[in-house]
């Protein structure tokens, strides 16, 4: 991996989000931290992400909310949505949204390299089709 691939993960569950960040950093990444939207969004960071995770549900602005804001503000990065709670409307609006995965936790490593890599490989193409299997 790259040292100038940064991943950002966005979620309230401090647990949850320092595991997915350990995860990533196992996978080869750079990784960041952030408890909430807000948080990020203030971030220099934010410029500088190749890929985010977040949380769907969280306190304030929830995982789609961020995703719309990144995108309203320009490209958006390469986005895979996490979830502990199955919700189909949630999925199907971040299918529209044109999230690029939409994952339940616990997440599995293996799918969870497979879902960052291929949001990577695939970062520069003009019309991301929404979330992939998963």
């Amino acid at each position: 991996m790259s040292d100038d691939l940064l991943i950002v993960i966005v979620d309230d569950d401090q647990s949850a989000r320092e595991a997915t960040g350990d995860l990533v950093r196992a996978l080869g990444f750079q990784a960041v931290e952030f408890c909430s939207a807000a948080d990020l969004l203030k971030s220099e960071e934010r410029g500088r992400m190749t890929c985010l995770i977040a949380d769907v549900q969280m306190p304030g602005m929830n995982g789609l909310d961020l995703y719309l804001q990144l995108s309203a503000s320009g490209t958006p990065p390469p986005t895979v949505l996490m979830t502990a709670y199955r919700d189909e409307a949630m999925r199907e609006r971040a299918v529209e949204a044109g999230v690029d995965f939409y994952l339940e936790k616990p997440l599995e490593a293996d799918q969870l390299l497979a879902c960052v890599r291929s949001a990577i490989e695939h970062r520069d193409e003009p019309a991301r089709q929404g979330p992939r299997p998963h």
